[in-house]
């Protein structure tokens, strides 16, 4: 069969059926396949209707009597039910928001059902039991494990577990292997199944071991590909000739001098590596990975100085403008005392650094002016964000390009800033703690250098949990803050209050529009309190976070707009709303927003949950050394489809379990790197070439 054939040609799907697959994106025979089950559920021996008891669970087997459709209370659920025999006794089943069951159960049918007995004053009923047609016609696999699907609008686990099995009975029926892009000896060496076998034991297992391994081949696949991928762009990266950068150390420690604190020595070690990759034949590509405050931007202002002072020029790529503006302010501290010029691009507006009026300060210039003195040469360091990779912008010798928070941005859009006839080098930078197996995966084309020491006058953060009970504790903390002369910022999980469409009720997420209308009006109506979010245009942003920077504004209430890079050194207090809503690396950055000074800072986690899975997370976030140490327990005990693997990473499910595994990433790693090193156009892999091929959309990260 081939995979890449339109489920159109295999399954007789109605309208509402296709668009329901398009909208998760299912159009081929292989989608389909590769919509993998999450959980399994087990078929346990038959028991008799008449020995049931409540708050069991259990598996039966009958005829069904008779099928109905109802509506509850003012018509707010509809409700299939059936009355199923087993010959011994009667019992009612019970789907709730799944009408089309009751049309799907005929009378007569015989089935078996799997569920949770329950009861009611009406008797015993089994609430959305999980049911199978018993059907001698059917495949011939073993019924003991039952594949649970993640499900669409309309598309139940049940529509895909039997979709699936016609398109696996078809493949069965089949004479031959399916092509395997994963080369014979790879599969022996780490005992994985066949692409076949691993489809019908994945879809299909009699044994949960069976259905793991299944799992652990797709994810060994998974990895495999992108870093097949990744080392591939990185040869081909090398290749490319690149400006050889030059640099005297006593000009760096001059440069570095006048700043009124020393660097660490990970800050030291990680300019050295920087500017050693300057003097290479092949352009830099590296990662610079620095937990919260641990001094990124210092390293990213020394080989910038090296680059100017070369006589090259520099793009600097931020994800909002609120940060390129706050870097284009810092790097015009930096380089006031050499008079170096510096520029800032953006969608809303264009600054040039030294004013010619007054050298001291910045002025606004058109576009078109900024873009002649970059393209002339005459501006040699540009700061900015999307803006930077538009057609328009033109360098005279662009040699070191900078790109902030590299996982904000995909990697066509590095490599539209980077595709020069001499490539730049190019440092990609990010607070974002990552755990080793995702960085070897997701940036397996990058040099990786870690910041792992934070300066010696930074004071850690004091963490608490805060209950609802407390709340006003943490508040009157607040205000003795304040009255220190200090900020505080509180961020909210969502913008608005938001009403759930099925449930018909109001959400207790926090917002920012109702805590800043609380907290201005009747918990510090002596202070003034400003709100910051997404949907605001750019100017009213700067403008708040101005005065907030300034002073005027004490509390901030934003969303985890502040998460990136926003420093404002007086802030000291921060409370998260809803903090269970948030991965554990996302509320280390949003907390490290208080820990840009000397002065000791605080962190109050508001939580309404009383969960001890939430609890416990939220303890570790407490008592963890470091941001690093965070994004492993995350991973490792935090639901892979919660970590935004596809939406953020371009990694599937089943590909973020791999990274819970180091061995496997290492070992996909080497296999690639061995494959690569003899047959760098993977001429003898040509299934494996294919895949690249036919993938690259899913491994550009967007």
């Amino acid at each position: 069969m081939d995979l890449n054939s339109l489920l159109t040609n295999e399954l007789q799907l109605g309208e509402f059926q296709k668009r329901a697959l398009n909208n998760i994106g299912i159009k081929t025979v292989k989608d389909l396949l590769w919509h993998f089950p999450n959980r399994y559920e087990k078929f346990a021996a038959a028991s008799a209707i008449a020995d049931l008891i409540g708050g069991t669970s259990a598996t039966i087997s009958g005829k069904i009597l008779k099928t109905k459709i109802e509506r509850t209370w003012r018509k707010k659920m509809t409700i299939a039910e059936a009355l199923l025999s087993d010959g011994t006794g009667e019992i009612n089943l019970v789907w709730f928001h799944q009408p089309y069951i009751a049309k799907m159960l005929k009378v007569e049918d015989a089935v078996a059902v799997t569920g949770k007995i329950q009861k009611n004053k009406k008797g015993l009923y089994i609430a959305n039991p999980v049911y199978e047609k018993i059907n001698p016609d059917a495949i011939k696999i073993d019924r003991g494990l039952i594949p649970i699907y993640p499900e669409t609008r309309g598309l139940s686990s049940r529509w895909f577990r039997f979709a699936i099995r016609k398109i696996l009975k078809k493949i069965l029926e089949e004479s031959g292997n399916l092509e395997d892009a994963i080369p014979d000896f790879i599969l022996s060496r780490y005992h994985l199944p066949s692409l076949k076998t691993a489809l019908v034991c994945i879809h299909a297992p009699k044994k949960l071991k069976d259905a793991e391994a299944s799992r652990k081949r797709f994810a060994f696949e998974e990895v495999f590909a992108i870093q097949l991928y990744r080392i591939k762009q990185r040869m081909q990266y090398d290749k490319q000739p690149c400006f050889t950068i030059k640099t005297e150390q006593k000009s760096i420690e001059e440069f570095l001098s006048h700043f009124s604190f020393g660097l660490t020595n990970a800050q030291k070690e990680a300019v050295n590596r920087i500017l050693a990759d300057f003097q290479k034949k092949s352009p830099m590509a590296r990662l610079l990975e620095g937990d919260v405050g641990s001094g990124k931007t210092v390293v990213a202002a020394a080989a910038v100085f090296a680059t100017v002072k070369a006589g090259h020029q520099i793009a600097y790529m931020a994800p909002t403008e609120v940060l390129a503006r706050q870097h284009f302010k810092t790097f015009t501290e930096y380089f006031k005392p050499f008079g170096k010029k510096i520029g800032l691009v953006t969608s809303s507006e264009c600054l040039k650094f030294p004013s010619k009026v007054n050298p001291g300060k910045a002025t606004h210039i058109s576009k078109s002016q900024l873009l002649k003195w970059v393209a002339s040469g005459e501006i040699p360091i540009l700061i900015g964000t999307h803006s930077l990779i538009q057609e328009k912008v033109k360098f005279k010798n662009l040699a070191f390009v900078i790109i902030d928070e590299q996982h904000r941005f995909g990697t066509n859009q590095r490599q539209k800033l980077a595709k020069k006839s001499v490539a730049p080098h190019l440092l990609s930078m990010t607070a974002t703690p990552i755990p080793r197996t995702l960085a070897l995966t997701v940036y397996g084309d990058l040099d990786l250098t870690l910041l792992d020491e934070m300066p010696p006058e930074r004071k850690s953060i004091i963490t608490e949990i805060v209950p609802p009970t407390q709340r006003q504790r943490a508040y009157e903390f607040i205000r003795e803050e304040i009255k220190g002369e200090h900020q505080a910022y509180v961020i909210c999980p969502r913008i608005a209050e938001k009403t759930d469409s099925k449930s018909l009720i109001s959400l207790t997420m926090k917002s920012v529009k109702s805590e800043y209308e609380k907290l201005s009006k009747k918990i510090f109506p002596e202070y003034k309190v400003a709100m910051i979010h997404g949907q605001m245009p750019a100017k009213e942003k700067e403008k708040i976070m101005n005065e907030f920077r300034d002073g005027k504004t004490k509390i901030l209430v934003a969303t985890s707009v502040i998460e990136v890079g926003v420093d404002v050194p007086n802030a000291t207090a921060i409370i998260i709303e809803g903090a269970e809503r948030f991965g554990l690396a996302q509320l280390h950055q949003l907390r490290g927003r208080v820990m840009r000074s000397c002065h000791q800072s605080h962190c109050f986690v508001f939580t309404e949950s009383n969960s001890q899975k939430a609890l416990s997370r939220l303890k570790f976030l407490k008592e963890a050394k470091n941001g690093f140490e965070l994004a492993e327990y995350d991973l490792k005990f935090r639901g892979s489809g919660e970590l935004a693997g596809k939406k953020q990473w371009g990694i599937s499910d089943v590909g973020m379990e791999a990274l819970k595994n180091l061995k496997m990433v290492e070992a996909a790693r080497t296999e690639a790197q061995n494959i690569l090193a003899s047959d760098p156009e993977l001429i003898s892999y040509p299934l494996l070439a294919e895949k690249l091929s036919s993938q690259n959309s899913e491994i550009h990260f967007e």
